[in-house]
């Protein structure tokens, strides 16, 4: 028994070091998603007064409340889902494409080029032309590509 290793992996709070650096490294969120709603809703009933609790109109508002933001949470989730389709994506392929990117000193610059796949890394679409990776977000118009004759 006195061999066992205890792994600070295993152990609340995760003070591994790679837990800190990973948690550190995290995005801040600016919006409120239905997570948070849950947490105010169980924040305002833990310290409501009880001699003059919550009223039930009042709480089934509120619950009604956090289904139509859980709801919109839903419907954001599946409109993302649908602009990244893959066979929506695959359409491109052989078409003309416009971006913008920032050069090295911060200047805007326009690109253009002939789409030749699709690419998906990490739940991201990509579309490749020459050995850029561009993703679908930063597309700024889209047309009918093809050999273009100099006559």
């Amino acid at each position: 028994m006195a061999s066992d290793s205890v792994s600070t992996r295993n152990v609340w709070p995760y003070y591994d070091k790679s837990n800190v650096q990973t948690a550190a490294a995290k995005k801040k969120e600016e919006t409120l998603g239905k997570d948070d709603f849950l947490r105010i809703l169980v924040t305002q009933l833990r310290n409501q007064d009880p001699m003059q609790p919550l009223q039930d109109s009042d709480f089934i508002a509120q619950m009604a409340q956090f289904t139509s933001v859980e709801q919109l949470m839903n419907m954001s989730n599946e409109m993302t889902m649908l602009r990244q389709n893959l066979g929506m994506a695959s359409s491109m392929i052989g078409k003309d494409i416009a971006w913008y990117d920032y050069t090295e000193t911060g200047e805007l610059v326009p690109y253009s080029g002939q789409v030749e796949s699709i690419l998906i890394k990490d739940s991201v679409q990509y579309a490749i032309v020459g050995d850029s990776q561009i993703p679908l977000d930063k597309i700024v118009s889209i047309a009918e590509g093809g050999e273009k004759s100099d006559g």
